[in-house]
This record gives C-alpha cells, structure tokens and sequence, in this order.
C-alpha cells in the first residue's frame, strides 16, 4: 500500500476539492503497516500469509480502529500454526493494537479449503462466504504474501473456470456471473445479519452508519470488479479457439482487486460521463463519513447512542445525511451512466 494514491489525486482534481479525511487515513494505514511488518516479520512461516481485513487493509484506518487479521493458512493444520498465532496476538497486544472484534468473521487461523472447495451448497455458511468474499474484496498480506496470492487466484479461477455461461457463451457483454452473484449474496446477507444483530449488540447507530457506507463502497467496488472486463478490458483479446481463456480472466480480474474499494469507485467517478457534481457527492460524503471515524470522541458517542436518542441527536442526524448523500451519487454512477447501468439492469437484477 502506497501512503498517496494517484486515482485519488486525480479525483480530487476532478471534483474541485481535497478529501483531506481519506488522504490522512490512507498514510496513517501505509504508516501502521510498516510498522506491522517490523514487528511481525518472521510471524509467518512456509504456506501461510499474516493477513489483514477491514478499514487497514481498504486503506482507511483510523486511531480508534482495530485489526482484524488472520493467520491463512495454504496447507494441512498444524499445531505450530496456532502458536504463531499465540504469538503474533501477543505481539499486537504489547504493541498497544486495538484487538479485533469478538463479532469478526476469522478466527485468528484460518485455512484455504472451505475458502476454495466449499462455493454454494449446505456447507458454505453466511461466514464462509463472508470470509471468501472479504478474502478477495478487502485483505493484504502484511509480511510473505505467497500463500496470499495463491489462495486469492485459486479462488478467482473457481469462478471463472465454474462459469460456464461466461467461458462458452458467444455473447457480450463478458461477466464472471458466478462471482457477481456471490458478492451480491454477501452483500444481501450482511443487510439481513444487521437486522438480526440488533437484537443482542449495542452500538447500533456506527453499525448503521458503516453499513450505509463503507460496507456499501465494498459491495458496489466488488460488482465494479466483475463490470471491469467491459469497463476497462475492451482492448484485451480474451477468446482463443476454445473460448474464453479463464487465465487471462483470473489475471485481469486480480489487477482490479489490488486497488482498494475507494480506488476503483474513483477510477469510475473519472470517466468522462460522470460529472464532478457526483464525483463530490460520492467521495466528498465519505471522506466526511470518514473525518466522524477519525474523531474519537464523535466515534464512541454514535457506539454509545442509545435507540431512544436517534430521533434527536445531531451527530446521528448528520451521519445519516451524509448516507442519502452517498447513495444519490451512487444511484447516478450506477443508473445515470449509460454503460454501468446497462450492466447492472441485465447482470444485477435477474
């Protein structure tokens, strides 16, 4: 992770206007991942990858934010795994890291074969398919990333070589249906699993507010992801005599997921179709969104708010007018755009 994006810069151009919110969490998470890597070279040994999720690995982390990490695992369980793991918990600790949620979705070991082998069916649970997804949509290697990379293109290479409409089909336009639908079926279960999750946590209105935003970027930068051979692969050849070659697919697909979500939203906001009155609706509200997270005390007071307070409290009422804002710049991306909104009425609905 590079601590300035170009993409960003470029948007910020565009709109007229600095985001100086998403510029400043951006170098903090190069800056804390530097210092991860001093601290826990060593950590990761043969076939695996110390891997990081959530705002760190999307380039917007904050101080009041924690990290969530993993120790992945490409190959048969071992005892040492779970002492590294030991290990590499103590060393966060010591080093004053906030630790990541009881609620996460990885454990502190987590193994490559129900990521890989276990797509759809009764044994891909909602938190298999979230860990996959979050896996190609939002997580980076902090030290030796080969078991990473492998485990990243093995998955994407079980999507594209399982979609049979996307390899044979003479049709265009070219979308790996199968991961669209599975990234559409996260974001679906993460919306339900919101509702469920009022019943016994607090902190309800950051969890709104989150869900409305950052959870929002990650979804629509997924179904960005698979919209990208049409949106920027028109120049690549990606037929030979026997279809579609799904390496070619697997390889271009994996370059789009290295940018981060809030990149490939502004490398969209960029096209000349797009104005920069949505361009600033789009990552203007977020980079707000992100100014409330980095306030520590505006943080915990929306954590802190009780259900009774919504109504009324001021804080909450500008979140939440930051989300409409949000959404009406995504609504003219996803809609207004005459290409993307071909993609997402023919792959997005039916």
């Amino acid at each position: 992770m590079e601590p300035r994006s170009e993409l960003i810069a470029r948007l910020e151009a565009k709109a007229n206007r600095a985001f100086p919110n998403v510029i400043a969490a951006r170098a903090f998470s190069a800056a804390t991942l530097e210092r991860l890597r001093e601290l826990l070279t060593g950590q990761d040994v043969e076939d695996t990858s110390i891997v990081v999720f959530g705002s760190f690995a999307r380039g917007e982390y904050t101080p009041g934010s924690d990290i969530d990490w993993t120790l992945l695992v490409d190959g048969r369980a071992d005892d040492a795994h779970f002492q590294r793991a030991l290990a590499i918990t103590r060393i966060l600790d010591d080093a004053k890291f906030q630790p990541p949620s009881p609620y996460g979705v990885f454990d502190n070991v987590s193994f490559s074969h129900p990521l890989l082998h276990l797509i759809g069916g009764h044994d891909d649970t909602n938190r298999n398919t979230t860990q996959r997804i979050l896996l190609l949509l939002e997580s980076l290697a902090v030290c030796r990333s080969e078991a990473h990379e492998r485990v990243i293109e093995l998955v994407l290479h079980r999507y594209v070589s399982d979609d049979r409409g996307l390899l044979f089909s003479k049709r265009n336009p070219l979308v790996p249906r199968f991961l669209l639908n599975d990234i559409i079926r996260y974001w679906r279960t993460i919306t339900v699993d919101f509702v469920n999750k009022q019943r016994t946590k607090g902190g309800w209105a950051l969890r709104n507010v989150k869900l409305r935003m950052s959870r929002k970027l990650l979804f629509a930068s997924g179904m960005l992801a698979c919209f990208s051979l049409e949106l920027f692969g028109k120049d690549e050849q990606w037929r030979d005599e026997g279809g579609v070659d799904p390496a070619r697919v697997v390889r271009f697909v994996r370059n789009r997921l290295r940018l981060s979500p809030l990149e490939q939203m502004c490398e969209v906001l960029l096209r000349p179709g797009i104005s920069p009155e949505t361009a600033l609706q789009v990552i203007g509200a977020y980079d707000s969104f992100m100014g409330i997270l980095a306030d520590d005390e505006k943080r915990q007071h929306l954590s802190s708010l009780s259900l009774d307070a919504l109504g009324t409290d001021a804080l909450f009422k500008e979140a939440t007018s930051l989300t409409y804002t949000f959404q009406t710049g995504l609504d003219s991306v996803f809609f207004e755009d005459e290409e993307i909104g071909m993609l997402v009425r023919r792959f997005g609905v039916f």
